[in-house]
């Protein structure tokens, strides 16, 4: 048998990788600008961010999509 990459680009990347990556990047400020989403810019941090992702697929979609463009 032979390995296969995937075709996902998220692939073994999980949302808290993600976020961190983007936090680190960007900072709160820009990411709120970016997406403005209340969790990015009332009292932000990497817990409450990620509970509100996992439970709002649009703004997973989102930050997902953030971070494929920043990679490119």
């Amino acid at each position: 048998m032979t390995a296969q990459s995937p075709t996902d680009p998220l692939h073994g990347v999980t949302l808290k990788m993600i976020l961190t990556e983007l936090v680190e990047e960007l900072g709160w400020e820009e990411l709120g600008r970016r997406i403005d989403i209340r969790c990015f810019t009332h009292t932000p941090s990497i817990s409450s961010s990620l509970k509100f992702l996992r439970r709002t697929p649009w703004a997973r979609d989102k930050v997902e999509e953030l971070y494929l463009r920043s990679k490119m």
